[in-house]
């Protein structure tokens, strides 16, 4: 009877190392069928087009190419903040509030 308890108990361990190891398997098939998908799209046309129209500026042939430059004499706008007016109030009642209020 022993002897059965500990097969039995060796038989949940492996069973259990197996089953890490299928999901340890499954998360490296899914990440290399992953990067075998970005591989597929970096070597296609359709990534060299993209990045040479956005990093390089790259244009066809019938492209126009609209290039923004920056305005020459242009005056900045000036956003004056409004002076704070003093307040009216005598200055003993400020003190007055400041000690017994």
């Amino acid at each position: 009877m022993l002897g059965l308890n500990a097969r039995l108990a060796e038989y949940f361990r492996l069973t259990s190392q197996k089953n890490e190891m299928q999901s340890r398997i499954d998360n490296l098939e899914s990440t290399s069928v992953a990067l075998q998908t970005q591989i597929a799209y970096a070597e296609s046309d359709k990534a060299v087009e993209e990045w040479a129209r956005t990093y390089e500026r790259d244009v066809l042939p019938g492209d126009i190419p609209i290039i923004p430059h920056p305005l020459q004499d242009v005056t900045p706008e000036i956003n004056y903040v409004d002076t704070p007016t003093p307040d009216d109030q005598e200055k003993w009642r400020i003190w007055w509030g400041l000690f017994f209020e």
